[in-house]
């Protein structure tokens, strides 16, 4: 069965590179996470930009119609 034997220095270098690769691993899950927040924005939004144009197209339309119902009348 091998031995494993490390130098202090070996494990140190070890562990650097572990705090390196767990900052790194911290940063994607922080893209990650900004990632999802606008991928949901941009589902809320692609909802309701239709539903306020739509809104705003009946608004226009009863207006008109009141104009032309009140000047013909």
């Amino acid at each position: 069965m091998p031995q494993y034997d490390m130098t202090q220095a070996e494990a140190e270098k070890l562990r650097i590179e572990v705090a390196k690769i767990r900052v790194e691993v911290d940063k994607l899950m922080a893209e990650t996470r900004k990632l999802n927040a606008e991928a949901v924005k941009m589902t809320r939004e692609t909802f309701w930009y239709p539903v306020a144009i739509a809104v705003g197209f009946v608004t226009t339309v009863a207006t008109v119609t009141a104009l032309i119902i009140k000047l013909l009348s």
